[in-house]
């Protein structure tokens, strides 16, 4: 719970995200050593970033870059403060410190894969091997993206701080991408036998809510938020008792987490009241609302989500986002509308398993059961996650087989 904390506290003292880990762990291994004995201190976080910040000005002593550091700090710090005072004017606002260290941890200077390792690995307080079983990636190959991202980081001599003015929505949108992609590993994981891992999920929705509170001011912020909340409070609802997948119109929205989609609700709420033009996901979480809204499938206004997919389209351009507009539009409108959308997309997602899957589910409407069975068994050629595999194969069963 506390190493966030330290790292961003440290980083701002060091200059390097990964001598601020380092030195975060050493002061865990002091509090292993020192408090079974000694007895856990009243403030358990304070003891550790003291701990902490005296090995650093150690270390930077140590490696002759005492006086640099305090060149950057004030020239004169060190005549006027005692070492315990210079550890107490270091100790500024920590949430200040974990801001930075989310935009460090996702500069954009970074693969889209290491900003994620990095993130969970400092923010989220995971180990490389959970890294490694949460995206079924070999631990080395985590482990390697991490110390090359610290590296990098390091090298680039990027400043911990805050961006400002027109950079701060580019690194902005960076941070958000990385927490969202989390979440989406965890609420539909791409490969595996599971179709959810609600646990990197937990892990985004943290992160996320601590952003919010950090830039209360920012729409977006809130709109992710939301999004993923309305999202997280069907999970009970997603699976069936074998792990198998259940899709939206056929969940039992009683198990729905109401609590869960009422918070999401406020979030989006707020995010509205900040800004008159809706961002991406501030469109998306409304999208979620329109479900979380409806408490019988038949109350989902499908109209307003294909018009609300429409916005999303023109501010996003993705033929991904069309093909989601195209199951509103077929629910809206019927199969036969939503068909000749998902057509047209067939050149730019020829591999993507959920255009025959979506094509599938109207061609079965539309009472075209061989081509709708043959676009779910190509469906589920194509994805690698062993449980959508069986929906899709189920799918596929219940047009009948070939004549």
């Amino acid at each position: 719970m506390e190493s966030p904390k330290l790292i961003g506290g440290l980083t701002r003292i060091v200059r390097d995200v990964g001598v601020a880990e380092d030195l975060a762990q050493d002061a865990l291994v002091a509090a292993l050593q020192q408090w079974p004995d000694a007895g856990v201190p009243d403030n358990p976080g304070a003891w550790l970033m003291a701990t902490a910040k005296h090995r650093a000005i150690d270390l930077l002593r140590r490696h002759a870059l005492f006086e640099r550091k305090h060149e950057e700090l004030g020239r004169d710090l060190e005549k006027q403060l005692g070492e315990s005072d210079l550890v107490d004017a270091l100790d500024n606002a920590i949430e200040d410190d974990l801001l930075r260290l989310m935009f460090i941890a996702c500069h954009p200077i970074l693969s889209t894969e290491a900003r994620a390792a990095l993130t969970l690995r400092l923010l989220g307080g995971l180990t490389t091997n959970e890294i490694a079983r949460a995206f079924l990636t070999a631990e080395a190959t985590i482990q390697q993206r991490i110390v090359r991202a610290k590296r990098t980081l390091a090298d680039a001599r990027v400043p911990f701080e805050v961006p400002r003015g027109n950079e701060l929505a580019a690194r902005l949108a960076s941070v958000l991408e990385v927490i969202y992609l989390i979440f989406n590993e965890g609420y539909s994981a791409t490969a595996g036998e599971d179709w959810v891992r609600p646990a990197l999920c937990e892990d985004a929705m943290r992160l996320g809510r601590i952003l919010a509170e950090l830039m209360p001011r920012e729409a977006e912020v809130h709109g992710l938020v939301a999004l993923m909340e309305i999202h997280a409070s069907r999970f009970a609802a997603r699976t069936g008792p074998r792990g198998e997948a259940i899709s939206l119109v056929d969940q039992n929205r009683a198990r729905w987490d109401w609590v869960l989609a009422r918070r999401g609700l406020a979030a989006l709420s707020r995010a509205e009241a900040l800004r008159e033009t809706a961002g991406k996901y501030v469109l998306q979480a409304s999208i979620t609302a329109c479900h979380a809204r409806a408490h019988r499938v038949e109350e989902t206004d499908w109209q307003r989500i294909a018009d609300l997919y429409e916005q999303l389209g023109e501010l996003t351009p993705s033929p991904i986002i069309d093909l989601n507009r195209a199951v509103a539009i077929g629910m809206a409108q019927g199969p036969a509308a939503g068909l000749a959308i998902a057509d047209a997309l067939a050149p730019e997602l020829e591999n993507y398993h959920l255009l025959p899957a979506v094509r599938g589910d109207l061609l079965m409407k539309l009472g075209r059961l061989d081509e709708a069975r043959a676009e779910f068994q190509r469906a589920a050629d194509l994805t690698r996650n062993a449980r959508e595999r069986e929906f899709l194969l189920d799918r596929a069963a219940t047009c009948g087989r070939p004549s």
